[in-house]
């Protein structure tokens, strides 16, 4: 599947801004069963731009504006071509005891190494409540696919979707404790749970394509950023993508953007102004698949 993908962010101030430093993370990951195919990232007014690549392997985007403004629009848009498949549960799942051990003594220190998603980080505190929710479902003696299958599906089932309620720096223990709040809370609750446990977790930050009902047209701009966990599940499995918001397993219709130990490593645009006063924040994004493509 070949996906266009259009991804505005627009900020407007009360107070004219003399300048901005930002850093974004818009274009959409290679590998894993995605390729790029093409990448543009537009910003008025004009920016100075300087690319590099992160650790974990998102392209960077380092934008300067030094001219005075009152809106910020950053445009990115990119065709990718998907073809992961939605993963089928092994007939040998490597037991969670067994991976915690591997986890543990794995000598690899890659981005993609088990031990980058192991510890505590930012905004994914050590939360042993978290943990001793989250044993039910991933005894020692469990399968680890199975378990975190469980898991992702207890969190849809108890969790209550609720936009407004929460913001990108609430914590997961009270996301745990209200059981609410959106994507970002459900994957930093999964995670936390998971390296409670001793299981390699990490935070991915993409697009998820919508189906509008039946009968309904799709609505432009409609579209939002979205977030999932990679669990580790052994040398055989690998990461595995789990999107508790839906109790999905990570398939074609997902697109990653980036991958990290938490928000904190992949938001999409994140920086410092200087000025005085407030600032309002409008996002719009549309995921399509390209025209001939099976619907």
């Amino acid at each position: 599947m070949i996906y266009r993908i259009r991804h505005v962010t627009t900020y407007t101030y009360e107070a004219s801004v003399a300048s901005a430093r930002c850093v974004l993370r818009l274009t959409p990951r290679e590998g894993a069963g995605q390729e790029r195919l093409f990448c543009d990232v537009r910003i008025a007014p004009e920016a100075r731009l300087r690319e590099e690549t992160c650790f974990f392997g998102a392209r960077l985007h380092h934008a300067d504006i030094d001219v005075p403004h009152r809106e910020l629009r950053i445009e990115a848009r990119a065709r990718v071509r998907v073809t992961r498949a939605v993963p089928r549960a092994p007939a040998d799942d490597p037991r969670v005891a067994a991976i915690r051990a591997a986890a543990a003594a794995g000598l690899d220190r890659g981005a993609d190494a088990p031990v980058q998603a192991l510890f505590p980080s930012q905004a994914v505190p050590r939360a042993p409540e978290i943990a001793d929710w989250a044993r039910a479902s991933l005894p020692d003696e469990a399968g680890t696919f199975a378990g975190v299958t469980d898991l992702m599906r207890r969190i849809h089932a108890d969790f209550a979707y609720a936009p407004g309620e929460t913001d990108v720096a609430t914590p997961a223990r009270e996301a745990f404790r209200a059981r609410k709040g959106v994507c970002q809370d459900f994957a930093h609750v999964m995670i936390a749970g998971l390296r409670g446990l001793g299981l390699p977790a990490r935070y991915v930050s993409g697009y998820l394509r919508t189906i509008p009902p039946e009968g309904r047209p799709r609505l432009v701009g409609a579209d939002a950023t979205h977030a999932w966990v990679e669990a580790w599940c052994g040398p055989g499995l690998g990461w595995v993508g789990f999107d508790p918001t839906n109790a999905l397993l990570v398939g074609p219709d997902h697109i990653v953007l980036a991958v990290g130990r938490d928000y904190a490593d992949v938001s999409p645009v994140d920086g410092v102004v200087v000025s005085s006063g407030g600032q309002s924040l409008s996002v719009s994004v549309d995921v399509m698949p390209e025209p001939g493509e099976a619907a």
